[in-house]
């Protein structure tokens, strides 16, 4: 008898009125062909409307995808609503247009990963299987790592 590993869960949410998602439903499917289970939330999702979503599908992690420059002040609206929520939260990671100088503010908030627009589905795809290979704290620095080393060489650039 062998023993089946379930996949790893991940929730796409577009938090705020950002309207364009064609970045996360490619994400999304970047994930799916990785064998993880994906749940898209769709667009125009208040902090509170994902919050629940997070308590109704029990992700293993849950990505924000902001594009409109409001992601601080988003992730930290659904980083409290998860909180009044009561449940086990998850792994949270953003992506989006994010500039580098706000990567340490998004940490003090509880983000463990940050995906600026243009990086690699690799680099997402290793960084997450890292952390369940390792254990999700142990190795979501080294999968970040690998993903970016391996997602760069795959497209040629040093």
């Amino acid at each position: 008898m062998t023993s089946a590993v379930r996949p790893l869960r991940v929730l796409i949410a577009k938090p705020g009125l950002d309207g364009h998602d064609v970045g996360a439903k490619l994400v999304c499917r970047a994930l799916v062909d990785a064998g993880m289970e994906v749940i898209y939330t769709g667009l125009r999702q208040t902090p509170e409307q994902i919050a629940r979503a997070v308590l109704q599908e029990a992700p293993d992690v849950v990505g924000l995808s902001v594009l409109s420059g409001t992601h601080l002040l988003l992730t930290r609206k659904v980083v409290e609503a998860l909180g009044r929520d009561g449940a086990e939260r998850p792994l949270l990671i953003v992506g989006g247009n994010i500039p580098a100088e706000d990567y340490e503010a998004l940490a003090q908030l509880g983000v463990a990963g940050v995906f600026p627009t243009g990086t690699p589905f690799e680099v997402v795809v290793h960084f997450l299987e890292k952390g369940l290979e390792e254990g999700l704290e142990e190795g979501l620095e080294k999968g970040l790592e690998k993903g970016m080393e391996e997602g760069l060489e795959e497209r040629g650039r040093p």
